[in-house]
């Protein structure tokens, strides 16, 4: 894509690597379990870590990681999981910290993934949605991952209650 400001000619690639910003909701896949942190294929130059300490724990228990945590990694996300969470900031290499310290972020299951090129994917407010009619849940995620997955029984029902 070729843009023109003035006199200044400047080529947008169609296929690139993405690159993330703070606040981007991405879904990624865990391809290491290191010491207190796990590193995620997001589609970028860069893995992506998610730290024990970014991550909220069964239960929603708020208290301060162990080592009995640590050693249990593996039972919240294992090496290949898919993932669904939030660019917290950037390290100094460029490397992105990620987070999932909200209910909606988390092990995502029983879907499929579907990848597109980053550069299709427009900057939103809401990423989560849900197909009215299909019984489909949606993620976009900034990356060009896309979650497909179908709509749990308890919350299609509690819609046709409110509607009804």
């Amino acid at each position: 894509v070729v843009q023109r400001v003035n006199k200044l000619v400047s080529v947008v690639p169609l296929k690139n690597r993405y690159t993330g910003q703070v606040g981007d909701v991405i879904v990624g896949r865990v391809t290491e379990v290191g010491q207190k942190r796990w590193h995620m294929d997001v589609g970028s130059t860069q893995s992506a870590i998610l730290m024990l300490s970014s991550v909220n724990l069964p239960g929603n228990v708020q208290r301060r990681r162990t080592h009995e945590d640590q050693l249990n990694m593996r039972a919240l996300y294992a090496e290949g999981d898919l993932v669904s969470a939030e660019i917290h900031q950037f390290f100094h290499d460029g490397a992105m910290s990620l987070h999932t310290r909200s209910r909606k972020y988390g092990k995502l299951s029983h879907g499929i993934l579907v990848q597109v090129p980053a550069v299709l994917m427009k900057r939103m407010k809401e990423h989560f949605h849900r197909l009215p009619d299909t019984g489909v849940d949606m993620l976009l995620g900034s990356n060009g991952f896309i979650w497909l997955s179908p709509t749990p029984p308890d919350s299609a029902r509690a819609e046709e209650e409110e509607e009804g």
